[in-house]
């Protein structure tokens, strides 16, 4: 029920506002490409930020020998995200192939800790809170895992959806059984 409901206040906010739109993702396993495909075509954001691990539920760092499964998933992500004619940023992950980022988004890239200045509005990027905990920011946004720091948007928490100059978040969860893709262990408790 609140998914839908923020939904709604994002698609009235957005066909009521001249704002700069910039959308936030990050550790996404291809199991989500899809609904992130159907947020870009909804919401039409004029910015997309990436922070890192691409094809999050191929574990690089650990599986070295799955680069081509790695490089297929990342094939279809630059698809989705250079088609969607947003500005990109595109923040390595600790799972993320250098090369092959080059290989698909060149100029996007940007190195974990930079500062990107948006309608006035300093964004501070990194792949893990680490990169951006000490940066002076209006927002931090980041990933990697579920650590929550002031002023920070963490993208593995949900999709963040930035209007600027205004400063207004609305966050939209991922679909049910992201984590599992990503590889995460379930909390279980009684």
């Amino acid at each position: 029920m609140f998914g839908f409901l923020r939904r709604r206040r994002l698609r009235n906010i957005r066909q009521n506002s001249d704002e700069t739109l910039v959308m936030h993702v990050g550790d996404t396993p291809e199991s989500v490409y899809r609904f992130i495909e159907d947020l870009i075509d909804e919401y039409k954001p004029d910015v997309i930020i990436h922070t890192g691990d691409l094809v999050d539920n191929v574990k690089l760092e650990r599986r070295p020998e799955l680069k081509p499964a790695y490089e297929a998933g990342l094939r279809k992500l630059a698809r989705i995200l250079k088609g969607s004619g947003a500005k990109l940023y595109i923040v390595p992950g600790n799972e993320d192939d250098p090369e092959l980022l080059v290989k698909f988004f060149g100029k996007n890239l940007i190195e974990p800790g930079s500062i990107v200045e948006i309608e006035g509005k300093k964004l501070a990027l990194g792949h893990c809170w680490r990169d951006v905990v000490d940066k002076k920011a209006d927002f931090r946004l980041y990933g990697h895992n579920f650590k929550t720091i002031p002023n920070g948007l963490n993208a593995v928490l949900g999709v963040n959806f930035l209007f600027l100059p205004s400063g207004n978040v609305i966050r939209i969860g991922y679909p049910v059984g992201t984590d599992t893709a990503r590889g995460y262990k379930l909390r279980r408790g009684l």
